[in-house]
């Protein structure tokens, strides 16, 4: 199995929406908004952060995004990492995790953010290998308000 991960431009604003979708279906809460992605709004997240694309043999299997907290530009928060359901088990996300603290590191970010639902407790570990930790005091800035809030986990890059 040959992986890659690669940067996202504009022309994977569809693909990026089709994977996040693909890869909630089934397993995140129907209410959350990224089972109406859109090609639209990916490309609007990709002008103001940016995105990698996870490839399993040349095959696309999965994506994450980034943007710049809305109040704090020195804060990237993750946002919509998925994995296509038939590539589980193979702990293929934390390729898109690296690439993302890596892509962080490189522009001199101060910290990553990201929430974890109140329905996925079982992410608060992986997140926690990469050493994010709890940060109770925090709020996501894009919370669902039909939904509970979600916990917010953050990694401090420098201080």
């Amino acid at each position: 199995m040959n992986l890659m991960v690669r940067p996202a431009n504009d022309d994977d604003a569809q693909l990026i929406a089709d994977l996040t979708r693909a890869s909630w279906a089934g397993t995140v809460a129907v209410t959350s908004s990224g089972h109406r992605e859109t090609a639209q709004r990916v490309a609007e997240q990709l002008r103001c952060g940016g995105a990698f694309i996870l490839l399993q043999d040349d095959t696309p299997v999965g994506s994450v995004r980034w943007a710049p907290h809305d109040l704090e530009p020195d804060v990237w928060e993750i946002r919509r990492m998925g994995v296509l359901p038939q590539c589980r088990g193979g702990n293929l996300s934390q390729h898109l995790l690296e690439a993302v603290i890596h892509q962080s590191l490189a522009s001199g970010v101060q910290e990553l953010r990201l929430a974890v639902r109140s329905d996925q407790p079982k992410l608060l570990d992986l997140y926690a290998a990469y050493e994010f930790e709890l940060a109770d005091e925090l709020e996501y800035s894009h919370a669902n308000a039909a939904e509970p809030p979600p916990r917010v986990m953050r990694r401090v890059l420098r201080h």
